[in-house]
């Protein structure tokens, strides 16, 4: 297992987990049943796609991370970067044939979404508004896998993915600074983001019907998300920004419940909330950014 951790820790565990909810709340967009579909096929693409994508991260990055992070798997030499680019690739055609083997759609999607990843790995990364952009957009798809069960749905709901690139712009953009600290301005961006897409929830909640059930799921999730932001407001040193990216990742979770919950799936939405102790566990085993 000791051999077995530093390739794990390159998969982001997690952060795995999160994706695993963006499928599902895609899925309750999309008023699937479980009589009718199985998302075992786009968890699977899920997971290959997000994994890949962290994985390749690292590869990208092993020469900054030999002098900013010399402790993560690749510069610490306990993945050798030819092995940890293997298994990035792999995990990117195994996140395509997953999606593929479920329909063609799907499957396009998920090219779609690997592309997105090694274009934001590979060049906008360090760019403060393209490499958000591009980030928000990979989690956007991947809502948007969740939503091809139906592919009828697209047209109807699909602009709902705007608000997973949002939140995940204001997450991005914040961790930017979370080595050398930032400033107060970037965290107020972030703040609002957040807040958009909290009353977008609470907006589409209310027009079909489901505002009381949804309020709840809103709330833990701008706990979870604004209490480390706030503290990062008043003192941006980089393990505090550290804090603040890391609650708005985990809380991904929390905001994938609030779309089950405002489209009327309040069990799926309560299933999905039940993958957030799972999620904080790996993130005390394995490091979320």
């Amino acid at each position: 297992m000791s051999s077995l951790k530093p390739y794990l820790q390159l998969t982001r565990p997690a952060n795995l987990v999160t994706a695993i909810a963006d499928i599902l709340a895609g899925m309750a967009i999309a008023q699937f049943t479980f009589s009718d579909f199985s998302p075992a096929l786009l968890v699977l693409s899920t997971l290959g796609l997000y994994g890949g994508g962290v994985v390749m991260n690292d590869v990208f990055d092993a020469r900054l991370d030999a002098v900013e992070r010399p402790e993560r798997p690749i510069p610490s030499g306990k993945v050798p970067l030819a092995q940890a680019a293997t298994m990035g690739i792999s995990l990117l055609l195994l996140g395509i044939i997953a999606a593929g083997a479920f329909s063609l759609q799907s499957g396009m999607i998920a090219v779609v979404i690997a592309m997105l990843t090694v274009l934001y790995n590979r060049f906008a990364k360090h760019h403060v508004f393209f490499g958000p952009l591009v980030m928000g957009m990979c989690r956007g798809g991947n809502l948007i896998l969740g939503m091809s069960v139906l592919p009828e749905s697209f047209q109807q709901w699909a602009f709902i993915a705007i608000f997973p690139i949002m939140y995940i712009g204001a997450i991005t953009l914040i961790s930017q600074d979370e080595v050398h600290g930032g400033k107060k301005r970037t965290l107020y961006i972030a703040a609002f983001l957040y807040l958009a897409v909290l009353a977008a929830q609470l907006t589409i909640a209310q027009g079909k019907g489901n505002l009381l059930f949804t309020v709840p799921f809103v709330l833990l999730h701008a706990w979870f998300i604004f209490r480390p932001l706030w503290n990062a407001m008043q003192n941006p040193i980089g393990p505090l920004i550290g804090k603040a990216v890391k609650a708005g990742v985990i809380s991904l979770i929390v905001m994938n419940a609030s779309w089950c919950a405002a489209f009327g799936l309040l069990p799926v939405a309560i299933a999905v909330l039940a993958l957030l102790p799972l999620s904080m566990y790996l993130a005390k085993a394995f490091a979320v950014t």
